[in-house]
């Protein structure tokens, strides 16, 4: 059932998403070709935002941080995978893999590797700052339009 808190919760991450995607662009080789990144990184924003954040507001500040943590956390392991396995689909087609199981488990070494490029300081400081943002701005729409 929409709410406001599952809109602000989608809103804030699809932000939170936007930022850290232009974080992740310059850490990455400039031989990369980033095409949907943007994009599907602030889509995949909005869906957990409204789907994980959204339904567990309202259970206070301290829940509300600790809701923002997961659901940021969620966010990067989803936007991780998903760009490895497009990795892994791009390598694919060019005959990278001899064999179906060889490819899937290529995602999460592409997903590891992607991992510790994006591993640093600024990026864990606005993970927790957004994340915390994130949580707060969801309870206080919950508290405001429920």
């Amino acid at each position: 059932m929409p709410t406001g808190a599952r809109l602000m919760a989608a809103i804030s991450l699809a932000v939170l998403a936007f930022i850290l995607s232009g974080m992740v662009v310059p850490l990455m080789p400039e031989s990369t070709d980033f095409g949907y990144f943007l994009p599907l990184n602030m889509v995949l924003g909005l869906v957990v935002g409204w789907r994980v954040m959204g339904r567990r507001a309202g259970r206070g500040t301290t829940a509300a941080i600790n809701n923002g943590l997961a659901g940021v956390f969620v966010l990067m392991l989803w936007a991780i995978f998903l760009q490895a396995a497009n990795e892994m689909v791009r390598l694919a087609l060019r005959n990278r893999y001899d064999d179906p199981f060889e490819a899937i488990v290529a995602i999460f070494q592409i997903g590891a590797e992607f991992g510790v490029m994006i591993a640093t300081v600024p990026m864990g400081v606005a993970l927790v700052v957004g994340a915390v943002i994130s949580g707060l701005l969801t309870e206080f729409a919950y508290n405001r339009w429920s």
